[in-house]
């Protein structure tokens, strides 16, 4: 047995404590210490790694099932010609779909657990994967994710999973990849944006001027950092009209809107838990029967108006009909959109009380009163009658200003019919917008709609999956060991 150097030469070496001396009796502790130095020979496969029935074995059998011809046209190495083979698309779909079911919504972390943990090492099958591949895969991708998503939906209609008869839709904010120190006003902005335009031209010229090939190399790297920093400030610029036009319609000075200079399409929204923080608003419409998601969007707006026309006919094209219900919250029915979507669905969402009819109708109440006490009658008949009047125009009356849609809609909602259906909503959309944030939808790691649409499209691709599993795992060959998912999806 060695013993160890102390550390410095005047340092005391530790003794153990006369306590703790071993005592020489024939009864001393033998113990095994580990010796890490050994060779080991591990005969071993990929795929002995994962027990049948994993998850990440169904998944890979899904995307398999799958039509990705849209992923393979877009790769330039082909056979017989020159350049780099790239990663198989079934292996990158398969990496995010398991990775989102399981919470993973960093590429770094999906890459090194491709080295690290088995389920993702088993789905990769010894090919290299580097961070850089898998966050481009998810970022490039929204349009096929788009279709692969209609695929889904109209394999489980065809199924006869999802009913279709009422779709809930609700928005869920989350928070967005930037600070809340990164919004500036127009002033600071454009101060900012002159000041990065002086920076890339001062090192342009430095690159011009440098003949070291090396320090040419990172010089190059300052001006494309300089550069995406300038767009970065020209597109808060760019936007800044919009958030002013905002500002104006809730009553307030238009030149205090201010506009991020990381991501310029996030906008600070009232979260949660009462506090404000720059976010999206990620939309979900879920079939009620199923909990199947059929329509996803972004929006750049905190509130909910405005986003149910626009779900409504991307679901109509997505699934080639409309349901016969829509369920959405207080926050979405603006008298436009019930207009716009009359002639597809019947919406069903709550008719806000008219407060200023109250305190009318409370008023008019008070005059009778006074009128009878001072012996008018003839004056208090008169506002009685204006009292009556004012009762009998409650929030389920059609309005003299409504629209045919609008005056159905307040009728509609007066009946049990509409009551009843109205109750699906919260036990559909919340349910919904829980699991995506179980999942992890907290935070977006990318910056951008068209990047967080992808993101969206991705929690809604794996929330359909796993409810086919729930619901149809015949589908996915679970329990036949035949899946049907592509034939039924073509």
């Amino acid at each position: 047995m060695t013993t160890s150097q102390p550390l410095f030469d005047d340092a005391p070496i530790p003794q153990r404590p006369a306590d703790r001396e071993p005592k020489p009796a024939a009864g001393r502790a033998r113990v095994l210490y580990p010796n890490r130095g050994q060779i080991e020979l591990r005969p071993s496969d990929l795929e002995s790694l994962l027990p049948e029935g994993h998850r990440a074995r169904i998944i890979w059998g899904y995307v398999l099932g799958q039509d990705l011809r849209a992923l393979y046209a877009g790769i330039k190495a082909v056979e017989g010609g020159v350049g780099r083979a790239a990663i198989a698309p079934e292996i990158l779909y398969t990496l995010w779909l398991y990775a989102t079911v399981e919470g993973i919504g960093s590429a770094r972390k999906i890459a090194r657990l491709t080295q690290q943990d088995d389920a993702f090492r088993w789905i990769c099958g010894g090919v290299q994967v580097n961070y850089h591949s898998v966050a481009d895969f998810r970022s490039e991708q929204g349009g096929v994710f788009e279709g692969l998503l209609t695929d889904s939906v109209t394999c489980l209609m065809a199924a006869g999973v999802v009913k279709f008869k009422s779709v809930a839709q609700d928005g869920v904010r989350v928070r967005a990849s930037a600070g809340a120190g990164s919004f500036r006003r127009e002033e600071k902005l454009l101060g900012l944006h002159a000041a990065a335009k002086a920076r890339i031209d001062a090192l342009r010229q430095e690159l011009g001027d440098d003949p070291g090939a090396q320090t040419r190399r990172k010089q190059a790297a300052r001006v494309r950092a300089a550069q995406e920093r300038e767009a970065r400030i020209a597109a808060a610029l760019a936007r800044l009209p919009e958030l002013a036009a905002i500002k104006q319609r809730q009553g307030k000075k238009g030149d205090a809107a201010r506009a991020s200079t990381t991501d310029a399409e996030a906008t600070v929204m009232k979260m949660g838990d009462g506090g404000f923080r720059p976010a999206y608003n990620i939309e979900f419409a879920s079939d009620t029967a199923s909990q199947v998601i059929v329509g996803v969007d972004v929006a750049t707006s905190g509130s909910d108006m405005g986003q149910m026309a626009p779900m409504v006919n991307q679901v109509i094209e997505r699934c080639g009909c409309a349901p016969q219900n829509w369920l959405v919250d207080g926050g979405f029915p603006a008298h436009d959109q019930i207009d716009a979507v009359a002639e597809q669905t019947r919406v069903i969402a709550p008719v806000p009380k008219p407060k200023a009819k109250d305190k009318a109708k409370d008023k008019a109440k008070d005059k009778a009163k006074d009128k009878t006490k001072d012996g008018d009658d003839g004056g208090a008949e008169g506002l009685r009658d204006e009292a009556s009047a004012a009762q009998g125009t409650g929030e389920h009356q059609r309005k003299p200003a409504d629209s045919a849609a609008v005056g159905d809609w307040r009728e509609r909602m007066a009946t049990e019919e509409a009551k009843t259906l109205y109750k699906d909503r919260a036990a559909t959309a919340e349910c919904v917008n829980a699991q995506a944030r179980n999942r992890n939808l907290v935070l977006l790691p990318v910056r951008g709609v068209k990047k967080v649409k992808a993101v969206a499209l991705l929690y809604a691709l794996a929330h359909n999956l796993m409810r086919m599993i729930s619901l149809a795992p015949e589908l996915l060959g679970i329990g036949t060991g035949t899946p049907k998912i592509y034939e039924m999806a073509g």
